[in-house]
Parts: C-alpha cells; sequence; structure tokens
C-alpha cells in the first residue's frame, strides 16, 4: 500500500475516535482496535467514506495479556505494518488501593502501562529501519502533579508514560521517529462515565477546565510531528502544570488532598 498505517488503541470513542479521523483526514489507514467490535466498524465505516482511505476494526481486550499479539496479528492478516502508533486505551479504577482487588488492579496495569510498553516494543524495530515512525502515547496531567487519594494507579502509570516518551523520544532522535506524550487534563470522552463519576465532575469542576475530544486529539497529533516529547493542551492544564512544577512538594501534596475529592472516587 502507498499510505502510511496507524493503529490506534481504544479507538471506539473519545481521544481515539478523534485520532483516528486526524489521522485518516490527513491520509492514513487506520487500524482501529478496542473491545467494541460493533463501535469499532461503524467507526470504520464512516471514515472509509469520509476520507477515502482504509479502515480496519481489530476487535481486541488488551486486559488480556495476549491482547497485543491479537491486534498485531490483524493487522499483520491485512498485509500491514504500523507506523504510527496511538497508546490511547485507558481507563479509570475508582476506590482505594486496599479496598480494590489485586485482579481489577493487575488488569488495569496490564492496559495503561504493559500494553503500551509491549506494543511499542514491538512496532519501534521496523518504524527505525523505514526511517519513519510516530508514537503518540496519552498520558494525563495527572502524571505531571502529586497523585491523588483514589484510583491509586493511575497517575502512577501517567507519570510512567510521560518518562518512558521522553526516554524513547531521546533514543530515536536520528532514527524517523517521533514520539510525544499527550498530557490532556478534564477531556469531554466517555471516560467518567465509564468510572463512575461524571456526576461528581460535573457539578465539582468549571467548564473552562474541560477540552473536546478533537481538540487533544489535534495537539497531540501536532506535538508528534513537531517531535514534541510532551505536549500538554489548553492553557489552563498547562498553567496547572507549570504551577505543579515550582510549588514546594509538601505544598502542591497539601492542595492535592484539600482538591482531590473534586475528581477522584474514594
Amino acid at each position: 500500500m502507498a499510505r502510511r498505517l496507524a493503529l490506534i488503541t481504544g479507538a471506539s470513542a473519545g481521544i481515539g475516535a478523534a485520532f483516528a479521523r486526524i489521522l485518516a483526514s490527513h491520509g492514513y489507514d487506520v487500524a482501529l482496535t478496542a473491545r467494541r467490535a460493533d463501535r469499532l466498524e461503524a467507526l470504520a465505516g464512516e471514515i472509509r467514506l469520509r476520507f477515502g482511505v482504509e479502515a480496519y476494526a481489530i476487535p481486541a481486550d488488551l486486559a488480556d495479556p495476549a491482547g497485543v499479539e491479537a491486534v498485531l496479528a490483524g493487522v499483520v492478516a491485512q498485509g500491514r505494518v504500523v507506523d504510527v502508533l496511538v497508546n490511547n486505551a485507558g481507563y479509570g479504577l475508582p476506590g482505594t488501593y486496599a479496598t480494590t482487588s489485586w485482579a481489577d488492579q493487575g488488569k488495569f496495569l496490564q492496559v495503561m502501562l504493559t500494553s503500551v510498553c509491549e506494543l511499542s516494543h514491538k512496532v519501534l524495530p521496523g518504524m527505525i529501519e523505514r526511517k519513519f515512525g510516530r508514537i503518540v502515547n496519552v498520558a494525563s496531567l495527572a502524571g505531571l502533579v502529586p497523585g491523588a487519594a483514589g484510583h491509586t494507579l493511575y497517575a502512577a502509570t501517567k507519570g510512567f508514560l510521560v518518562k518512558f516518551s521522553q526516554s524513547l523520544h531521546l533514543e530515536n532522535l536520528a532514527t524517523g521517529v517521533h514520539v510525544s506524550a499527550l498530557c490532556p487534563g478534564f477531556t469531554y470522552s466517555e471516560f467518567h462515565d465509564v468510572n463512575g463519576t461524571r456526576a461528581q465532575v460535573s457539578q465539582s469542576l468549571p467548564e473552562w477546565l474541560w477540552l473536546g475530544a478533537d481538540e487533544v486529539a489535534a495537539s497531540g497529533y501536532e506535538a508528534v510531528e513537531a517531535n514534541r516529547p510532551v505536549c500538554v493542551p489548553g492553557a489552563p492544564n498547562k498553567t496547572i502544570a507549570a504551577i505543579a512544577k515550582i510549588l514546594p512538594d509538601d505544598w502542591a501534596l497539601a492542595l492535592m488532598a484539600n482538591q482531590g475529592n473534586r475528581f477522584r472516587k474514594v
């Protein structure tokens, strides 16, 4: 195929679906993966009709340790290779660490951390060989500020993705592979509906803190094209990230302790 292929995880809605449309609008074929096959097929059909590119629906569950291999096998079955990888799949796990099960926490780590590292590791050599590649790791503003009570591993995994992306960025400066961590704040998507905090965040957070999924994905696309290692979309989020850098640690942690119940479910 003359066109390059972009693989997007968590593509059935929100930021993932927005990334799929943006990449398709720039001439990429897209491989869409998530658990909901009906959503993927509908989006693939829309993209083919709207943008005139190929779109493949590859249903898979990245909480399954075999999920990454299943996704890549779906790409290979189409005779394709991955030129762009958007690691977007993710969710929040409400509750404190002690009151949640290890089975749930283990699945969370598989989706949020292990599958990201595995996918990146398996597609990166081909990108380097072809002297072209783009990897976007959808992290979060939560990875740039102190952790909050509840959703215990969320900020930890997002902070990992920031450091991971920075290292990959530096390792590949001369290879033609661009790597960026996208760190959005509160984004209009299904994220808070799925984790049961929609009413909580809608009532307690001002509208100016929120961005649309399309705006977030557009910022991520621009950042990885420019090979910026970290992208924080939106002026309010940039301000919060900057303040978190300069505040003394104990002040920042106290602030998070005071405000965390506005957006975390303990």
